[in-house]
């Protein structure tokens, strides 16, 4: 888990119960620095602010090394924030930030495409591979289309919440938040 910005404390928590409930050994681990992110087997970019966890991550010498290792297969996991960071394009916001993604999977995503904080919302989401789950969307982006290797697992409306390339996960909202475990146990099944 990315620990340099966002919802770490909360991830690491899931992580923790979705292994106990796998049965698998292991812990979760925050990953502040690159000798860190070379112990793990995968990896969270957790939601916050996407422009401040991009520029934490290269400030911190990461973002090159998550480069690396995600081509490498390791799997990863971006929500919300870190689901903006994994996009290959991003709308006018992100251009107006100077958002650096980190580009690894073929989707576009819109940031804040539900509005500001007042328009947070939960709904029930239907996702291929997981089931239904409670999605919490926090100034949430929406994966507005995918190409090449990236495949759509759930929608809300017309908008993508969830899509998967490969061993690359990206959620628009907040599974660290939900009563269920399920999208992290999902995620725990690829490494």
């Amino acid at each position: 888990m990315t620990a340099v910005q966002g919802d770490v404390s909360e991830h690491l928590g899931a992580v923790e119960e979705a292994l106990r409930d796998l049965g698998l050994s292991g812990h979760a681990v925050a990953v502040r620095r690159p000798a860190t992110l070379e112990e793990v087997d995968a990896l969270i970019v957790p939601g916050g602010e996407s422009t401040t966890i991009s520029k934490l991550l290269h400030e911190f010498d990461l973002a090159d090394g998550i480069l690396r290792r995600a081509s490498e297969g390791m799997p990863l996991m971006g929500t919300c924030a870190g689901c903006i960071l994994l996009a290959k394009e991003g709308d006018a916001q992100v251009r107006a930030t100077d958002t650096r993604l980190l580009g690894l999977m073929d989707m576009a995503v819109d940031r804040n495409a539900y509005g500001g904080q007042q328009e947070s919302f939960e709904a029930a989401l239907e996702l291929d591979e997981i089931g239904t789950v409670e999605g919490v969307f926090i100034r949430a982006p929406a994966i507005r289309r995918v190409w090449g290797a990236c495949r759509p697992l759930g929608r809300l409306d017309e908008a993508i919440v969830m899509a998967r390339q490969n061993h690359l996960v990206a959620l628009t909202f907040h599974p660290e938040l939900s009563p269920s475990t399920g999208v992290h146990r999902y995620f725990l099944g690829l490494v």
